[in-house]
């Protein structure tokens, strides 16, 4: 039985379409702190690059040594919610 509420593809694609969603708040919230200027922007603008290499690192961990799962839709599935997980977390941040 799947533990999330809707299974399969299907699934996974409104799991990736909430992700944009999401990604696109953080974006304008981003480039809203950035727009002032100033020390803030500048830290927000590191901030924003290493989040992005430490999380791509992470799931390269996370293939090479296997905890994403047997099949593609697990796969797909658990990097959805790595990157969720770290989108949602910037949007209480930035919020």
């Amino acid at each position: 039985m799947d533990k999330w509420p809707y299974a399969g593809w299907a699934g996974a694609g409104l799991d990736a379409w909430a992700l944009g969603m999401e990604a696109s708040t953080v974006i304008g919230l981003r480039l809203a702190k950035m727009a002032m200027g100033g020390p803030a922007a500048r830290s927000e603008a590191w901030l924003m690059l290493s989040e992005k290499m430490q999380a791509a690192t992470e799931l390269q961990t996370a293939l090479v040594t296997g905890q994403l799962g047997a099949t593609p839709l697990a796969g797909t599935r658990k990097v959805l919610r790595h990157y969720r997980r770290k989108v949602k977390a910037n949007r209480r941040r930035l919020s």
